[in-house]
């Protein structure tokens, strides 16, 4: 056979004989590989693992902080100033190039090690991954590193296993597997060894195949390992991710574009002042400095690292509500999230099948299930305890274990909540014989002995059960279960049959007939509690919710009813009818849908692009491997901390460590209070640094002089800028910040009014920063104390403004001082300013001591800010936003 063969032979293990199949693979069900084979093999094929990408090291994320304009225009203003202070005197001049090193180094530090704790973090979540596997090697059964598995081992299986490779089945036993993170489908799959499928056949009916990082829930196997690492279907979808790039956030994109707006303000002004300083005969060094002095006040130099300290402050409030962010700036592109495209199960849903309605034969409605049902109800629960295997534990701290087949564990729960123990009912009725479940006669039967009769209770779907019933209303038993399939429930039917003995070899023939029909039961993944509210609170703030799944369209468009996200008008349709639609189909009617059922990957990622097609921000939440190439599509994943695959959480910007889906709401919130907090943020520091640049720029037309010292506004720029601009990052979120839609992913920062107003700020300051200069020089009798009283107002009027940029409403609204970090970091500034104001570290920034009344007519102007911008947003030229 031609390795191409071969490999096409691989690719359909599911449509191969076992005996052909093992051929192929050189091994044998009786004694496995050898060593030495298997040895060999694992060279060919490598380990069995996922690819993963090359992590970046701590030098690779440390140099990354430096690739922002903002910071390279600083670092060139540093080196001229560095190679302006060889060509001076004094010692002192290498303060400030020293000073701006020391400020853009500890921003790359600070951006590294927050990078570094978030990727650890997540690594430690990564759990999902079978450790072990057991195998046969040389005969003889061994536990091995899963890693070290390749094709042609055989495996053994039972219920709870992770199944650590893709595996074509050679016998089993009662199998079921949980597929739900690799097909989207809820209830476990039946599995058959003997069965041989279609070769195009989809994952979902595959019977007999069992697939890497699913699980057995149920029964027990043996199989021989068909794809191993890259090459299983879970790595099939890991690799549609390589075609993925990450992009920037809109985070990211706007202070990018701001750095190099700024960077030409910056180089043009410093053009301007040389021309003029030129002109002016003053000498070329100082020229050089005064331009070094405007370029670091129109460069926020602290700005990247205050928004990093912002994101990161925002980050760790996240992780205490149970929200693991991957990158700082995913934050905000969160916060901006017009579209939630959700997973179904284990997302919105508990994904734990839970008994709800139950009918009783001959009473005329349905009963739902509750800790008190009626007599008849309670026997029918009765019945279908003793004919289950699985079990639940129930914990000392409130949580339950389930073990074994959810649909049979849901019956246990429902029993347990009317008072029947599952281990009291087996001790007071002791099962006789039994008939286990198959998935050709999808029926279970049990043998019990119930109050001095030996009794047969089969249970299984309606249909089957029908045929085999002699007794009971059948006809009304199809109306009921027609009318709880609609709503989504999954329908088991209970019988039972009296028999003279007990047999000693039970057959189908002999229990499965002639069956009274004791009632019908009803069961669903329900959704999770708080998710309907947390739907709720999304459509309040604009958002549209899209659940997107692989289950079937009745059972997702009734919970999407249920949540409150398919309402009236909009759509659930099926992967195929998508397949249908073209691109423009698709773009024209994305808005109007809201199921989508039935989904593959590339469907998924279709519809995340569709939306983004649109202008939406698209968030994109789920757990399992399907999920994946969505999550890296959308503009921001979020995956499960808990059931999420370890390619989900790879793929995503966020991880669920709560697997709630009510948490991403409180992170939605959390990235819009971060979002509004960098706008004030950036408001601040640009007003503040249009001030400090039309005060040096007009100064330098007007009198050819510079009212501030390049250190000096450094010194500002550090202290009163940003200690306080830290602080106003925390400023609590806003109570109505879920109130109003998520801005356009168009909008820029300055949207609403805050460029005007951050223009306006920055005259304001530059007026009376010159006024102070005037002032100074005039009756302190130098330039240099015309410089004190500037530094000194332009310091501390920065500490005022910071206040006032707290909210769009009145400061005396909210408290004046109710963000104790902004008055703790207003005092430490005014502290710092003070320092060197008044104590002889005044002398290295240039600065001396005035008469005492010019610190008054100083701090008459500091105040200014604070009625002014009062009765701005008293007559509405700030505005709140609505």
């Amino acid at each position: 056979m031609t390795e191409k063969s071969k490999e096409e032979s691989r690719l359909t293990p599911h449509n191969t004989p076992q005996a052909d199949l093992l051929k192929e693979l050189r091994t044998s069900l009786e004694a496995g590989l050898s060593s030495q084979e298997a040895q060999q093999r694992l060279g060919q094929y490598g380990e069995n693992k996922l690819a993963e990408k090359k992590k970046k090291t701590n030098l690779q994320r440390f140099l990354e902080q430096f690739k922002d304009a903002m910071i390279i225009i600083l670092l060139l203003a540093a080196a001229v100033s560095f190679v302006v202070a060889c060509f001076g005197h004094d010692p002192m001049e290498f303060f400030e190039p020293l000073l701006i090193l020391l400020i853009v180094v500890l921003n790359a530090v600070l951006g590294m090690v927050q990078e570094a704790k978030a990727e650890k973090a997540l690594d430690a979540l990564k759990n999902m991954s079978a450790p072990h596997a057991r195998v046969l090697r040389d005969g003889k059964e061994q536990v091995i590193d899963a890693a070290q598995l390749v094709p042609g081992d055989v495996i053994r299986l039972e219920a709870g296993d992770f199944i650590p490779a893709d595996a074509r089945l050679l016998k089993s036993v009662s199998l079921k597997s949980e597929e739900s993170a690799l097909t989207g489908e809820s209830v476990p799959s039946e599995k058959d060894a003997a069965a041989l499928v279609e070769e195009k056949a989809p994952l979902g009916d595959r019977s007999n195949m069992v697939f890497s990082g699913c699980s057995v829930t149920y029964g027990t196997a043996t199989a021989v390992v068909t794809g191993t690492g890259m090459n299983t279907e879970m790595g099939k979808i890991a690799g549609l991710l390589e075609g993925e790039e990450e992009g920037q956030t809109p985070l990211q994109q706007k202070l990018a574009q701001l750095g190099k707006y700024l960077g030409f303000v910056a180089l043009a002004a410093c053009a301007v002042i040389f021309v003029v300083g030129l002109a002016g005969g003053i000498n070329v060094l100082e020229i050089f400095m005064t331009a070094v002095s405007l370029a670091v006040s129109a460069i926020p130099e602290g700005l990247p690292a205050i928004v990093t300290i912002v994101l990161a402050i925002g980050v760790q409030r996240m992780v205490r509500k149970n929200a693991l962010i991957r990158r700082l700036p995913a934050v905000e592109t969160l916060g901006s999230a017009s579209v939630i495209c959700s997973d179904k199960t284990g997302t919105l849903t508990q994904n734990r099948m839970t008994l709800v309605k139950l009918w009783v034969n001959g009473e005329p409605e349905l009963e739902t299930v509750s800790a008190s049902n009626t007599p008849a109800a309670r026997e029918l629960l009765r019945y279908g305890a003793l004919c289950c295997d699985g079990s639940v534990v129930y914990k000392e701290d409130g949580t339950e274990q389930h073990i074994g087949d959810p649909t049979e564990t849901s019956i246990l729960v429902a029993a347990h909540k009317n008072g029947m123990e599952q281990d009291e009912l087996n001790r007071q009725y002791p099962r006789l014989a039994e008939l286990p479940f198959d998935s050709d006669r999808k029926l279970m039967t049990s043998v019990n002995q119930i109050d001095g009769k030996i009794v047969a209770i089969v249970k299984g779907a309606f249909d089957m059960m029908a045929a085999r019933c002699v007794s009971g209303d059948l006809e009304a038993a199809k109306e009921k279960n027609d009318e709880m399939s609609r709503g989504a429930l999954r329908v088991l039917a209970v019988g039972y049959k009296i028999l003279e003995e007990a047999p000693e070899d039970p057959t189908s023939e002999e229990l499965e007939n002639g069956l009274t029909l004791l009632g019908l039961v009803g069961m669903i993944d329900p959704p999770r509690p708080e998710a309907k509210a947390a739907v709720a609170t999304c459509r309040q703030a604009g958002i549209k919710p899209v659940m997107i799944t692989g289950d079937h369209v009745v059972t997702a468009s009734a919970i999407a009813k249920e949540l409150g996200i398919l309402e009236d008008g909009d759509k659930a349709i099926t992967g195929a009818q998508l397949d249908a639609m073209t691109e423009e189909q698709l773009d024209q009617e994305v808005e109007h849908i809201s199921v989508y059922a039935r989904v593959s990957p590339e469907n998924k990622i279709r519809i995340v692009k569709a939306w983004q097609r649109k202008g939406q921000v698209v968030s994109m939440t789920g757990d399992g491997v399907n999920d994946a190439p969505a999550l890296k599509a959308a503009d921001i994943g979020c995956a499960m901390g808990i059931t999420g695959t370890d390619v989900a959480k790879g793929a995503a910007d966020m991880t669920l460590t709560d697997d709630n889906f009510a948490t991403i709401v409180d992170a939605v919130r959390e990235g819009r209070g971060i979002y509004a907090n960098i706008k004030k943020v950036v408001g601040f520091l640009l007003g503040t640094n249009i001030g400090e640049v039309l005060t040096v720029f007009f100064a330098m037309i007007l009198w050819h002089k510079t009212p501030l010292l390049s250190m000096q506004l450094l010194w500002i720029n550090l202290v009163t800028d940003s200690l306080p601009a830290i602080s106003l990052g925390m400023e609590a979120v806003e109570a109505d910040v879920m109130d109003h839609k998520p801005k356009p992913k168009s909008e820029g920062i300055f949207a609403h009014g805050l460029g005007i107003q951050v223009v306006l700020q920055g005259c304001m300051f530059a007026l009376l920063t010159l006024a102070a200069f005037v002032l100074g020089q005039r009756y302190g009798g130098s330039l240099e104390a015309g410089q004190t009283m500037a530094f000194m107002v332009l310091a501390l009027t920065q500490i005022v403004q910071s206040f006032n940029m707290r909210s769009q409403r009145s400061l005396f609204a909210i408290g004046p001082f109710s963000n104790k970090k902004l008055n703790g970091a207003a005092l430490l500034s005014l502290a710092l300013v003070c320092l060197v104001l008044f104590t002889p570290v005044r002398i290295a920034f240039g600065l001396v001591l005035l008469p005492a009344w010019l610190y008054l007519v100083g701090l008459g102007l500091i105040l200014v800010p604070l009625p002014v911008m009062e009765l701005a947003k008293a007559i509405g030229l700030v505005r709140h936003r609505h």
